[in-house]
C-alpha cells in the first residue's frame, strides 16, 4: 500500500491556484524532505494530506483512505509550525486529553501522555503550564502531542525553527530513533539538516511539484564535495584536474568545490587529494561523498 498518492492535484484559493496538477507517489520508510519558497503551496499539501482542506480537482489518498477518514484517526498525524498547547492547564492534563480525542481510556491516554514525553526527556515537565517552558521545550512537547498513538505518518512543518541548537539536535535525533515505525515528512528552509535526515527531498514551486531528489541516487558516487578551509582556489582547481581519474571540478562557493571523478574507489581520489593538501600546504575542512542537497536543487 502508498503511504500517499497524488493524482492531479489542485487547490485553488479563489481565483489563486495553490497546487497545480500535483502527481506524487511515496512508499513508508525513511524521512521525506517538503522543500520550496515561502508561498509555494506547502502549507496547503500538508492541510490537505491531514483533510483539513478538500482539493477543488484530483486525486489523494492517504493509507489507502480518503484524508479526514475516520479509518486514519490515530494513524496520521501533523504539527504546524506555530502550534501552542492552552496555557491555562498542565502538560499532562491537555496531552490525556488528546489521547481520549484519539479512543483511549483516560487510564490509558495519561500512560500514553507520559510515554510520548518520555520520548522528548519531558515527563519531569508533565505537571507544569506551557508558559514556564521554554520556547525549545514547548516546541518538543508539541513533538510529543503529534506521537500520540504512534502514527504511521507524522507531517512536521519547520519543527527546529527557532531552536537554540540543543534542542534542534534533540528533535533530529528523535526523528531518526522512531523512523523505523513511523515515516516523517519534514517542511524545512534548513537544507543542511534536511539533507542529514531525508532520504527523499520534493521540491515544490509555485504549487507545482518540480523535483524530486533521492539521496541515495547512484549517481553520487561519482562525486566528492570539498569544502576547504584554507587554500589557493585557482591553483587548486588547476592541480586537481591533473590528478588520475578526475573528470571535472568547480567551484560551487568561495570554499566550496564539487569534483567528479570516474574512479570505482572514492578513497583513492581522497588519498590522492591529501597528498596535494599535504604538498601545497592546504587546509580541508570536510570531503563529502556525492554532492550537496543544495546543489542538487538549484545547479
Amino acid at each position: 500500500m502508498k503511504l500517499i498518492e497524488c493524482k492531479a492535484l489542485s487547490k485553488c484559493y479563489g481565483e489563486k491556484e495553490a497546487l497545480k496538477k500535483v502527481d506524487l507517489s511515496l512508499n513508508s520508510g525513511e524521512p521525506i524532505a517538503l522543500v520550496g519558497p515561502n508561498g509555494a503551496g506547502k502549507t496547503t499539501l500538508f492541510s490537505l494530506l491531514c483533510g483539513y482542506i478538500a482539493p477543488s480537482s484530483g486525486q489523494i489518498t492517504v493509507l489507502g483512505h480518503q484524508p479526514g477518514s475516520h479509518v486514519l484517526l490515530g494513524r496520521v498525524a501533523s504539527l504546524p509550525q506555530d502550534a501552542t498547547l492552552d496555557p491555562n492547564f498542565d502538560i499532562i492534563t491537555q496531552l490525556t486529553l488528546f489521547g481520549t480525542l484519539q479512543g483511549f481510556s483516560r487510564q490509558e491516554a495519561k500512560s500514553e501522555a507520559l510515554r510520548v514525553l518520555a520520548l522528548v526527556d519531558l515527563v519531569h515537565c508533565a505537571t507544569q503550564k506551557p508558559k514556564s517552558l521554554s520556547h525549545g521545550m514547548a516546541k518538543r512537547v508539541a513533538i510529543a502531542q503529534s506521537l500520540i498513538g504512534s502514527p504511521e505518518l507524522v507531517l512536521l512543518d519547520e519543527p527546529t525553527a527557532g531552536l537554540d541548537p540543543a534542542n534542534a539536535k534533540k528533535v533530529r535525533e528523535l526523528v531518526r530513533h522512531l523512523s523505523t515505525e513511523t515515516t516523517f515528512i519534514i517542511s524545512s528552509h534548513n537544507l543542511d539538516e534536511l539533507e542529514k535526515l531525508c532520504g527523499q527531498v520534493l521540491y515544490l514551486e509555485l504549487g507545482q511539484l518540480t523535483q524530486s531528489v533521492s539521496m541515495d541516487d547512484d549517481q553520487q558516487s561519482q562525486y566528492l564535495t570539498l569544502t576547504m578551509q584554507h587554500c589557493e582556489p585557482e591553483k587548486l582547481l588547476h592541480t586537481v584536474m591533473q590528478l588520475a581519474d578526475i573528470s571535472s571540478i568547480e567551484q560551487k562557493q568561495h570554499n566550496e568545490f564539487l569534483i567528479k571523478h570516474n574512479s570505482e574507489q572514492d578513497f583513492v581520489v581522497e588519498t590522492a587529494l591529501f597528498s596535494l593538501f599535504k604538498q601545497h600546504q592546504w587546509q580541508y575542512k570536510a570531503i563529502q561523498k556525492g554532492r550537496t542537497l543544495e546543489d542538487k536543487l538549484f545547479s
